[in-house]
């Protein structure tokens, strides 16, 4: 790994379908994209789930807006997702491995990752949008869709 890459990785307790779907819906995504105390709007969420097709987010917080505007390079359903961000040429892979159970292993690597991005803060943050996907997940997988 070089100084501008970074690699997360989380396993989830729900099927690896559930898991991408949550990743690629608009209507999931609104639940935990961006890092706690932020939300995004499902308005302003675009996602055209192809290569080169837009992947657009608007995240609302206390101290004003951050869009995200990338296009996606590959996606392999339900397995692989990545996208590269223009303005800032950071690119995103993430991985989705069914370890059984009803269990997912997620692996999300970023390179070309800008300074501000691998600060304590904005690292701790993208932890803090995982625990939000892992809190979703589990009121979906109890049925529970509030």
């Amino acid at each position: 790994m070089n100084d501008d890459e970074l690699v997360y990785e989380r396993e989830f307790r729900a099927p690896r379908e559930l898991v991408w779907r949550c990743l690629t819906e608009p209507a999931e995504l609104a639940h935990f994209w961006g890092p706690r105390g932020m939300s995004t709007p499902v308005e302003g969420i675009v996602v055209e789930l192809r290569p080169g097709g837009r992947f657009e987010t608007l995240m609302v917080g206390p101290r004003g807006t951050y869009r995200m505007v990338a296009t996606f390079t590959e996606v392999v359903a339900p397995q692989r997702l990545a996208w590269t961000e223009p303005a800032s040429g950071l690119h995103t892979v993430s991985t989705l491995d069914d370890l059984g159970d009803g269990r997912t292993l997620v692996v999300i690597r970023q390179r070309h990752v800008p300074a501000a991005m691998r600060e304590p803060e904005a690292r701790a943050g993208f932890l803090t949008s995982l625990d939000k996907l892992g809190e979703h997940l589990a009121r979906l997988t109890q049925g529970d869709r509030s």
